[in-house]
């Protein structure tokens, strides 16, 4: 079930648990995780896209050994709110997941690349580097952006 705010999502899980935090690219998938007390989103790895099927292999295999209890994937909004290309593709990919039987919360992704890229320019991270990280960090950027305002009306676990 997809859902569009951060209090339906938190009605969905009322037990809390462990979250998984994607950021869906043409190429890649960042893929973060956060603990079951909504507290701290932490980058995991890059998948190389190749086919859904595949890719949803991976993400039922990581969501099962990390006990995962819903998803949180960036939605790449236009500067003004609307959808663009990207948006409808992201949405097409949040439908197909819901095969896992997960509650999906879409999260408004504008300016996470911007950001992570910016510390990593500041912790004068290489070309190479960045590309490795980009990705997973801002699929923790968007995580932590999500459980911080579940949190806020979220009961201690």
């Amino acid at each position: 079930m997809i859902l569009a705010s951060p209090s339906s999502f938190r009605e969905a899980l009322p037990e809390g648990g462990r979250l998984m935090g994607l950021d869906v690219g043409t190429k890649t998938i960042g893929i973060a995780f956060c603990d079951a007390g909504w507290t701290i989103a932490t980058p995991a790895e890059l998948l190389k896209r190749i086919k859904f099927a595949a890719d949803l292999a991976r993400i039922r295999d990581l969501a099962a050994r990390e006990n995962v209890k819903g998803f949180v994937i960036g939605l790449p909004l236009n500067l003004d709110g609307s959808d663009s290309p990207r948006t409808q593709s992201t949405r097409a990919f949040a439908r197909n997941l819901e095969v896992l039987e997960r509650p999906i919360l879409l999260w408004d992704e504008r300016w996470s690349t911007q950001a992570v890229t910016r510390t990593l320019l500041d912790a004068d991270a290489s070309r190479a580097r960045r590309a490795a990280l980009v990705d997973k960090m801002a699929a923790a950027y968007i995580l932590q952006g999500a459980i911080d305002a579940l949190a806020g009306g979220h009961p201690s676990f």
